[in-house]
């Protein structure tokens, strides 16, 4: 089942297989359900991989396999992918049979070519979905609606409802009904103030991103992210059409999970004018020259060369690792230049790992670590409770009563197009509850919360994707509220103190 709502619901599918089984006098002894998880590939499915790894040693305790229909061993691009999983387990002596559909599979011309003609039907199902939904997306960025996420300085997303009311999402905060829309507005007036001022130093001031990072510093602002400023942010800023009030959507793809893609600027999807733009436009395109005026003045080999240099020296390549350096024309240059980053780094025999963005990833949550901490401390310390932080171990004494750790858990998408999150516990510490932070794909802003306690909770690593069991959805929650009210101080009645 690859979403929550459809008639494929894994409750759905039990229902009718186990009726089936009922009525041949079959026995159910083990089920096999991967609940959100697309069906575009094999990989990530673990239950239907644990299936085949039970068939094929021998260790299965049964001789049939029933199967709600053909599509549910997946909705592959290849139908013969679909067919092959149905071999490896006739092969292994076990039969499949298919609970919801019209013919018996004994193996007759009439149910091989249905079951062919399905599995093509199955694969061309996703196939138009994805297009309609591509389509969909399409039209929503030309209409004005932003798709997806953060807002960034100085910005802000507004959650638009049918009849046009508006409210603006906080850090974290998603649109509840799939008819809201989500715009930009300009955020407070000191960040778009500083946002202006970024453009007046770059633009009017020749200081460079370094400069300005310098300068935001050393007057104590952070970013959205509540950090200190860089080459690479400042820089992001200068670049990025949305400060201009530009909509732009598609610069990068993943359809049909099959693989991610840096699309060209002509495959981009725009709509001008679509914000409230923070800064001129003027200023923007000015900003925009001067900054591909940089690799204007190298030829194509002095801008290999110097990533070349760069990869030798970080042992890397990232967006974000050449817009911070500071020899080194930007990301931004490279893909204007060569036609996208992925282009350039094939140029200078690069090939990237899909792992190390993490480490970029890996190293904003350890900025982060600290103010979430921040932000538990005052939730509780607001309700009246007292907490006091044990600097050796990190974890937090509130009211002498219970400790607490918070653990923040970036998000690893999966080969199948899920995400997971994977929580590791410190045993050795032994704090009483454990606040897992589930963060965006992106590492910047916060999806929700898992207060997990200990008593419940005794294996060292839990895994955690979109969708979880009844018993781990229970300790989730939006907010710090629940942990505040876990902390609150309450007086009791009747009781005398000295």
């Amino acid at each position: 089942m690859s979403t929550e709502h459809q008639q494929y619901s894994t409750e759905n599918q039990r229902d009718v297989i186990v009726a089936f089984a009922e009525s041949r006098n079959y026995e159910v002894v083990r089920t096999y359900a991967d609940e959100g998880k697309s069906g575009l590939r094999l990989e990530g499915r673990n239950s239907l991989q644990a299936l085949l790894r039970d068939v094929e040693s021998g260790v299965a305790d049964f001789s049939i396999v029933l199967v709600y229909d053909v599509s549910r061993w997946g909705r592959f691009q290849d139908p013969d992918e679909s067919a092959s999983y149905e071999i490896r387990c006739k092969h292994a002596g076990v039969r499949v049979l298919y609970c919801a559909e019209q013919f018996e599979n004994d193996g007759s011309p009439v149910s091989s070519i249905i079951k062919s003609v399905k599995r093509t039907m199955a694969g061309e199902y996703s196939r138009e979905l994805s297009v309609k939904v591509h389509a969909g997306q399409c039209r929503q960025i030309r209409n004005g609606f932003r798709q997806g996420g953060p807002a960034g300085y100085g910005l802000r997303r507004m959650r638009v409802e049918q009849d046009g009311r508006k409210h603006e999402l906080k850090r974290g905060q998603h649109k509840a009904i799939q008819t809201d829309r989500v715009i930009l507005v300009p955020g407070p007036p000191e960040e778009t103030a500083i946002v202006r001022d970024i453009y007046r130093w770059f633009v009017g001031e020749g200081r460079s991103e370094s400069e300005i990072a310098a300068v935001l510093n050393g007057k104590g602002v952070l970013t959205d992210r509540g950090v200190a400023w860089t080459r690479g942010t400042v820089h992001q800023i200068l670049i990025n059409d949305k400060y201009v009030g530009d909509n732009v959507w598609n610069r990068e793809s993943f359809k049909l999970k099959q693989e991610r893609v840096r699309n060209p600027p002509a495959s981009w999807i725009r709509a001008d004018n679509a914000f409230e733009p923070v800064v001129d436009r003027i200023f923007f395109e000015a900003a925009r020259q001067m900054i591909l005026a940089r690799s204007y003045r190298l030829s194509n080999d002095q801008m290999l060369d110097a990533l070349r240099r760069l990869l030798l020296r970080n042992g890397y390549l990232s967006g974000i690792v050449i817009d911070e350096a500071p020899a080194c024309p930007s990301s931004s240059a490279y893909a204007s230049r060569f036609g996208s980053l992925l282009r350039t780094y094939d140029l200078i025999g690069y090939t990237p790992d899909r792992d190390y963005r993490y480490v970029q990833i890996n190293r904003r949550l350890r900025e982060m670590h600290p103010e979430v901490v921040g932000q538990a401390v005052r939730a509780m310390v607001e309700t009246g409770a007292r907490v006091e932080r044990d600097e050796a171990s990190g974890l937090l004494w509130v009211n002498e009563e219970f400790r607490v750790s918070l653990a923040l858990s970036r998000c690893r998408p999966t080969a199948a197009g899920t995400n997971r999150w994977v929580v590791r516990f410190d045993n050795a510490l032994r704090p009483d509850i454990t606040i897992a932070v589930r963060m965006e794909f992106d590492a910047l802003s916060i999806r929700d919360y898992f207060l997990l306690p200990s008593i419940d909770v005794r294996s060292e690593v839990v895994r955690l994707g979109d969708y979880n069991d009844h018993g781990f959805e229970a300790y989730r929650f939006e907010d710090l509220s629940m942990l505040a009210h876990l902390a609150r101080r309450v007086p009791l009645k009747g009781v005398a103190y000295e």
